[in-house]
């Protein structure tokens, strides 16, 4: 089992920066993908970015593709998104995710992660 509770969130202004947390406790995840995901009131949730088990390859959603940041720390087995130049549309609550498949690819899709965190509010007003 892989227990992963994420941290940071927040209420912001437009063009602000945050950076979220995720902790995992229960086993290692310095071998598994990790992602972010977020999911809005009335919206389906959706894909963030994705990190590879070595942090060497990430992938991210076109709406966020050069304000964040995706990074893992395996010796604290910690995941981080950084987020910059928030917008109101960024709005949403932001999950960690865990792909319990040792080495695997990265994905974009939900149904392929195991572990799933509480999230962590994200408010940013205009």
């Amino acid at each position: 089992q892989v227990q992963l509770v994420e941290s940071g969130g927040g209420l912001v202004q437009a063009g602000d920066s945050l950076r979220l947390s995720c902790a995992a406790s229960g086993r290692t995840v310095s071998i598994y993908p990790m992602a972010w995901f977020r999911q809005a009131p009335g919206r389906e949730r959706e894909f963030v970015a994705t990190s590879s088990w070595n942090g060497v390859h990430t992938y991210y959603a076109d709406s966020v593709k050069g304000r964040f940041t995706i990074s893992r720390d395996n010796a604290k087995n910690t995941v981080y998104l950084q987020m910059n130049s928030l917008k109101p549309e960024d709005t949403a609550l932001y999950y960690c995710a865990c792909k319990a498949r040792a080495y695997s690819s990265t994905t974009f899709s939900t149904e392929e992660y195991d572990y799933w965190g509480q999230g962590t509010q994200v408010t940013v007003s205009s």
